[in-house]
């Protein structure tokens, strides 16, 4: 048969969840990735702002 690997994997550990080869493990990849962003995203939104220093003259 053409393909990379026609066999089945019995995948253990963190590959069971993350893998290239099933579509659920893809799936699980990219919405890691999309919460990876999303969670950076926030931090730098919801950050505190810094005031400026109020200096009297």
């Amino acid at each position: 048969m053409a393909g990379h690997d026609a066999g089945m994997h019995q995948f253990t550990g963190i590959a069971k969840y993350f893998n290239a080869y099933t579509i659920t493990g893809r799936r699980n990849c990219v919405l890691a990735t999309y919460a990876g962003i999303a969670g950076i995203f926030l931090l730098f939104k919801l950050k505190p702002k810094k005031q400026k220093a109020v200096t009297s003259s």
